[in-house]
């Protein structure tokens, strides 16, 4: 990383008919409204984006919701999501633009043979072909991905641009992102300087398996997803499942925190709660047994060794056993 600079204050972002907050509260009730159950604080970092017109970074284990915020934010805006998946030796063909080669080859065989041009049916002089030469690298030829798509002015609202998984990516991928964080830009060589005439939303998020670089956290709102509580648990479950029997979320809902305070590789997010819940509830199951969590585990762990832990040594009975007591004693 080389850029260090301060983020420099950008265009104001224009309000949405379909979202306007006027406070935390509003934040807050706007994404229960759409099954998202959020803590204060997590409201607030959205708050302060949308208000302050900064870039979110969410950092977090997997499946706890980070990628949902942006889902979330964009039906509330009423507006696209664009959405760049990041991945190691990810280059800027894919994230952010690249010439259409094949047209800027016939343009250029177009201007060899002189075709196309009725009132010019002997070719162009060499000084026409210069000229024209220099078209090639203009932007009806260019092929926009995400990031240059987020930013293109005919966007009738300015859409939210979720760039996700960010610490899959390389550092100078992450470094090429710091003129768009700070400026709302990204300068193209032959071009000059794309800069969006409404800024985009922009929601990072980074499962941190490695260090994001403090120039790109500077540019932007930092928040914490940690994994919720029993109580917001059983909240998102019923929200997000409300086809399941009180009984069955309350259980789900203590299994699977019961299930993370056991050592494994990796423990179930959020996201592998509400897909085990949903294939319960496809099993027809109102309720924890030791024979229907050993047959749909596979929807909420997903590793062998610790489907292989969990299985052995009586380890699910007894968990079963307590979330089942523990559901009897509320």
């Amino acid at each position: 990383m080389t850029d260090d600079r301060p983020s420099a204050p950008a265009a104001p972002l224009p309000t949405s008919a379909a979202f306007s907050p006027a406070t935390v509260d509003d934040v807050m009730a706007a994404l229960a409204r759409e099954s998202y159950i959020a803590d204060r604080g997590l409201a607030t970092a959205i708050f302060l984006a949308l208000k302050r017109h900064k870039p979110l970074l969410l950092e977090g284990e997997p499946g706890v919701g980070k990628t949902e915020v942006a889902r979330v934010l964009s039906d509330l805006l009423q507006t696209r999501l664009i959405r760049l998946q990041c991945y190691e030796g990810i280059d800027q063909s894919t994230a952010v633009y690249e010439w259409n080669y094949a047209r800027q080859l016939l343009y250029i065989r177009l201007l060899d043979t002189g075709e196309g041009e009725a009132h010019n049916p002997g070719g162009y002089s060499v000084a026409e072909r210069a000229a024209r030469l220099k078209d090639v690298f203009g932007p009806e030829f260019l092929i926009q991905r995400p990031l240059l798509e987020a930013l293109d002015a005919s966007s009738e609202r300015p859409p939210v641009l979720l760039i996700d998984e960010l610490d899959r990516s390389d550092a100078e991928f992450e470094a090429y992102l710091l003129e768009l964080l700070s400026d709302y830009q990204i300068t193209i060589p032959e071009i000059g300087p794309v800069r969006a005439a409404q800024p985009p939303v922009i929601v990072i998020t980074s499962n941190r398996t490695r260090d994001i670089h403090d120039a790109l956290r500077r540019r932007c709102l930092y928040y914490w997803i940690e994994y919720p509580t029993l109580e917001k648990e059983y909240e998102i479950v019923k929200a997000r499942a409300p086809e399941a029997s009180d009984a069955l979320a309350r259980q789900v809902v203590i299994f699977v925190q019961l299930l993370r305070a056991e050592d494994l590789f990796k423990s179930p997010g959020v996201a592998e709660t509400l897909d085990w819940i949903g294939a319960l509830v496809a099993l027809g199951q109102d309720e924890l047994t030791e024979g229907n969590v050993r047959d749909s585990i596979g929807a909420l762990l997903k590793y062998q060794d610790d489907t292989q832990k969990v299985a052995s040594g009586g380890l699910l009975a007894r968990l079963v056993e307590k979330a089942r007591n523990t559901v009897l004693k509320n």
